[in-house]
């Protein structure tokens, strides 16, 4: 009778393990495995490594210096003929006689440069607003919300071109600053949002009742429940500041000096020359569409990844 009861009592443990639900995961290791099977994410995550390694090592990996021109370059320039690939110039020649494959990897340290930079500013700019608004609301929140909404009006394009040419002299400095006065209001409205919804939750209420100091509970507890979607949100923003910075410099509003090497310059520069070789075109225009899809590849992917709502 014991050894049947025995039996029994291990089956039901059998049953049991067999039946238990899997161990829980956190919400950073669930949004992992849903990149890593996600081929948009693995897409996006490949263009933006490849862009940052050669944006890093693009000193070591340049053939060439951006300022270096060439004599047997430039003994073949004529008013219609652009010198293309050679021995020692895969991509040929640019209008000065210089190699092209070397300006277009150097190019990217400044692409790299301006829209992390830009990106960074405006978040933290964002960030502070929408903490300001959010956690205290009443006419902080009207006030610093009204001034977004200003900045909000106008397309974001027309409004970093107007903040540009406000300036003396343009140079890179103002294209860092006016694409990151753009992003402002994006972060800020965002954050604003989502320290809103975290005012209202238990934890809060549970904390302000215990006495706790208000300013020890915004920044220990709403802002790292509420920053994650503005964190996601900085990955698009930083494709839309590569876009916004090269079309600066496109436009003439970026540094203009044609020793530095800078995509939306390059692209800008060889419109003279499209008739002649189209292909001093296409080669930055190509970069810059690929770097910006890959940032918004993975940032979407990102969202829909954090995102409870997306999850199957």
């Amino acid at each position: 009778m014991s050894t049947l009861l025995q039996r029994r009592k291990d089956r039901l443990d059998r049953l049991a393990v067999a039946g238990a639900e899997p161990e829980g995961q956190s919400l950073v290791a669930e949004a992992l495995t849903r990149l890593r099977r996600n081929p948009v994410a693995l897409v996006g995550a490949t263009i933006i490594t490849v862009f940052v390694l050669v944006a890093v090592l693009a000193p070591l990996l340049a053939p060439h210096g951006a300022e270096d021109s060439f004599d047997v370059l430039r003994a073949k320039l004529r008013p219609d003929l652009i010198p293309g690939p050679q021995p020692g110039f895969p991509l040929g020649s640019d209008q000065n006689g210089g190699d092209e494959l070397s300006r277009l990897i150097l190019a990217s340290q400044q692409t790299l440069l301006v829209g992390v930079l830009a990106t960074v500013i405006g978040l933290v700019a964002g960030l502070t607003i929408g903490v300001l608004a959010g956690a205290f609301g009443g006419w902080v929140d009207s006030l610093l919300m009204r001034l977004t909404d200003v900045l909000l009006s106008f397309p974001s394009l027309l409004l970093a071109i107007s903040i540009a040419a406000l300036a003396a002299r343009a140079s890179q400095t103002t294209v860092i600053v006016a694409v990151a006065i753009v992003s402002v209001p994006v972060f800020a409205r965002l954050l604003r949002g989502a320290m809103l919804a975290q005012r209202s939750s238990d934890y809060v209420l549970a904390a302000t009742s215990l006495g706790i100091r208000r300013r020890h509970i915004v920044l220990r507890h709403m802002l790292p429940n509420a920053v994650g979607p503005v964190i996601v949100q900085a990955t698009l923003v930083l494709a839309s500041s590569i876009l916004d910075a090269a079309a600066l410099s496109f436009l003439g509003l970026g540094d203009a000096d044609p020793r530095r090497a800078e995509w939306g310059l390059m692209l800008a520069n060889a419109q003279t020359y499209l008739d002649v070789r189209p292909e001093l075109a296409f080669y930055p225009a190509a970069a810059i569409i690929l770097v910006a899809l890959g940032f918004t590849l993975f940032g979407e992917a990102l969202r829909e990844a954090l995102d409870p709502k997306s999850r199957r």
